[in-house]
């Protein structure tokens, strides 16, 4: 077992959960909440509900599993690397190529390619080294990775306090009437199909920034900025409002544009702005949209708009 964190409560801090999803932990929620209910997360040496409400002389304890040596084999798979340096790798990472391994993707994934390349961070174990946030497989664009535990600590942290800046491009069914909006609407797992996520009541705070760059006769690129970061969080938004993503097989529509088979969402992690963990300095990089993308734009039919704003 690693190091014994204490966390001393003092003052009258509510529900262990929302107490530690305050802290500054570098683990996710879902870990903390599991490690309450196995035991790893103790207050006052016992294990308590996620519901038990804290109070001051409390003492938090946690206990992490150390991280086991990664069995995951390295495979020699092209990556294209937008940068690099002795804490973080950014990849731009193609459709249809899953991020870490999982049922029925133990092979082939970018982790497989990234053990290959260079050293990962530990502190996800694992199936997931290096891994600080991750994209949908059918989703394309940048991703930042952390080559060691302490670049992994500081990009878990720019994530939780919005430091980090990620935009993605998003074709979307229906035209906007608006230039701009905010979706703000709770996500979580979907009641009926447990693969799904859904907007529900109770559901995690999910915020979507919107903005159109381009109208089309029947669609709308958008500029997408994520103010949080739930699972399949655009894709859900979008369908929620009536917009689903164009090509999203789970929450969308088939996956043709007017004909052309697509292999998946057009959705693409555009531009990445972070803090390099060791210098402080400020790092931003941009992807240009993969060609599939721009042959699919190619072929709509624009509606011209002083205010749209799309350009290659």
């Amino acid at each position: 077992m690693a190091n014994k964190i204490l966390i001393h409560i003092t003052d009258q801090a509510g529900r262990v959960d929302a107490v530690l999803s305050k802290e500054n932990l570098s683990y996710s929620r879902t870990t903390l909440s599991n490690w309450l209910v196995d035991g790893t997360i103790l207050v006052n040496n016992h294990k308590v509900k996620r519901s038990y409400k804290v109070v001051s002389g409390d003492t938090i304890s946690i206990t992490p599993p150390v991280a086991q040596e990664t069995t995951i084999e390295a495979e020699n798979i092209p990556l294209d690397i937008v940068y690099e340096d002795d804490d973080i790798i950014v990849v731009n990472k193609p459709q249809g190529m899953v991020v870490h391994p999982a049922a029925g993707h133990s092979s082939g994934t970018l982790v497989n390619a990234l053990l290959h390349h260079s050293p990962l961070s530990t502190i996800n174990g694992e199936f997931r080294p290096g891994i600080v946030h991750r994209i949908d497989r059918d989703t394309s664009g940048l991703l930042m990775v952390a080559k060691n535990d302490k670049a992994h600590r500081s990009l878990s942290e720019q994530l939780k306090s919005h430091k980090n800046q990620r935009i993605y491009y998003a074709l979307v069914r229906g035209e906007f009437t608006e230039n701009s909006g905010t979706i703000e609407a709770p996500i979580g797992r979907h009641k009926i199909d447990r693969k799904k996520q859904a907007v529900i009541e109770g559901g995690r705070e999910a915020v979507t920034h919107f903005h159109v760059l381009k109208r089309y006769a029947g669609y709308t690129l958008l500029q997408v900025n994520l103010e949080t970061g739930r699972t399949h969080q655009i894709r859900v938004h979008m369908s929620y409002i009536g917009h689903p993503v164009v090509g999203d097989p789970v929450y969308g529509t088939a996956q043709k544009l007017d004909g052309i088979q697509l292999n998946g969402q057009l959705l693409h992690a555009k531009t990445l702005t972070l803090e390099q963990p060791t210098t402080g300095n400020e790092l931003s990089f941009d992807s240009p949209l993969p060609d599939y993308f721009e042959f699919a734009l190619s072929t709509l039919t624009p509606i011209n708009r002083e205010e749209d704003k799309y350009a290659k």
